[in-house]
């Protein structure tokens, strides 16, 4: 079931051709994406923690190393970019095993808008087991003052 804003009337209120967009949405994702080796491409996941004097950006990068890794800051926008090659394997191990191992291969992108009050300067990233950790420190009126209420 799909949320659609409301629209006042005398407006194309509905989409009359929502489900053939949705048939082949399913199409292409669902079908034929995998047919062809994966062309969804992977995505880290990402955690963004506002603090009062940084913002602490997480993605989870699993079985990438430091070397495979880009990180920069132009125009606001905070990109982290990847890589990682194709790693198959299949054969004959001993009589009546077989084994087979596939993973996601390929290159990624993921931007970011990061909020007005910044220091890009200072940035800082670092990778450890798989997670990069950017932080990315607020300047001194971005991060605020912390106002005492009287009782009257």
């Amino acid at each position: 079931m799909a949320i659609e804003p409301w629209r006042p009337r005398g407006s194309m209120a509905r989409r009359p051709w929502r489900h053939v967009d949705d048939l082949f949405s399913r199409f292409f994702d669902d079908w034929l994406s995998p047919r062809l080796g994966g062309a969804t491409g992977f995505t880290p996941a990402l955690d963004m923690v506002d603090r009062d004097s940084e913002i602490l950006v997480r993605a989870d990068l699993p079985g990438l190393e430091q070397k495979d890794l880009h990180v920069n800051v132009e125009n606001g926008v905070l990109t982290i970019r990847g890589s990682r090659e194709e790693q198959r394997e299949e054969g004959k191990q001993e009589e009546g095993e077989y084994y087979c191992c596939e993973r996601w291969s390929g290159a990624f992108v993921r931007s970011v808008t990061l909020p007005p009050g910044v220091d890009t300067e200072k940035i800082q990233a670092t990778f450890r087991n798989g997670v990069l950790e950017i932080r990315v420190p607020k300047t001194r009126q971005a991060a605020g003052k912390k106002i005492e209420i009287k009782a009257a």
